[in-house]
């Protein structure tokens, strides 16, 4: 990697403009993206405008290392789509045939989505596809180890703040970090323009358990996208 290049947590790294994350299967693109090597390390880029935790990042005002896991967690991700974000963090959390022990458990309710997810994990050892409505405790529950220390909700549907209460309620650990991406246009039941369905959500947050850390406008990047980022109480 270039000099300019910074660690933001072990396996990804902030080059400019730029993230990448070491590549945990030598060789291989999930999605087309841009692979280099750096001596026997090979590097994949993390797109910003194809993730939304990869646009957080990059517009965070705090550290942006507060947004992601360390090697070894437990991580559940709800709207997990084909697998593109989640081969990302897969890279750091599991590494190479999950020398790091982690677990990512992606749920996806589309079939045919999961079907993609599979496919990933079968070369991605402690990545865990789950068919399952991402909004309901039970379907989730059987499949992940324990409390998670990261949780990440992409989902497109109306509630979606309430549904992101309800879930890091049930898996959040203490001190674990939640991150919310909510699409204006799949809040549907809410009256109102953009900025006030992104405010409605901000206030539920702000009113539940959970400590609100930021709100992140993703315009440019993803537009209609606002992430917010929370972590649990010590009381979760």
């Amino acid at each position: 990697m270039a000099n300019k290049s910074k660690q933001i947590v072990w396996g990804v790294r902030r080059e400019g403009r730029t993230l990448w994350t070491r590549n945990a299967v030598k060789g291989v693109s999930v999605r087309g993206e841009r692979r280099k090597r750096d001596g026997r390390i090979e590097w994949r880029r993390w797109d910003p405008t194809r993730s939304k935790v990869a646009a957080a990042i990059l517009r965070t005002r705090d550290d942006p290392s507060t947004l992601l896991p360390n090697p070894g967690s437990t991580c559940l991700y709800l709207g997990a789509s084909s697998g593109g974000t989640v081969s990302h963090i897969h890279d750091f959390v599991c590494g190479v045939d999950n020398h790091h022990g982690g677990q990512l458990v992606a749920v996806e309710i589309s079939p045919r989505m999961v079907r993609d997810l599979v496919k990933l994990s079968d070369r991605r050892p402690g990545l865990v596809p789950v068919l399952g409505d991402a909004r309901k405790p039970e379907q989730v529950a059987a499949f992940i180890r324990g409390k998670a220390n990261w949780i990440h909700q992409d989902l497109s549907i109306a509630d979606q703040a309430e549904t992101f209460v309800k879930m890091a309620t049930s898996f959040l650990a203490p001190g674990g970090i939640g991150i919310l991406s909510l699409k204006a246009a799949s809040e549907r039941s809410s009256e109102g323009d953009d900025n006030s369905r992104f405010q409605k959500a901000e206030r539920i947050l702000m009113e539940s358990d959970l400590l609100l850390q930021e709100r992140i406008d993703l315009k440019g990047l993803e537009e209609q996208h606002v992430v917010f980022t929370c972590s649990s109480s010590t009381g979760n």
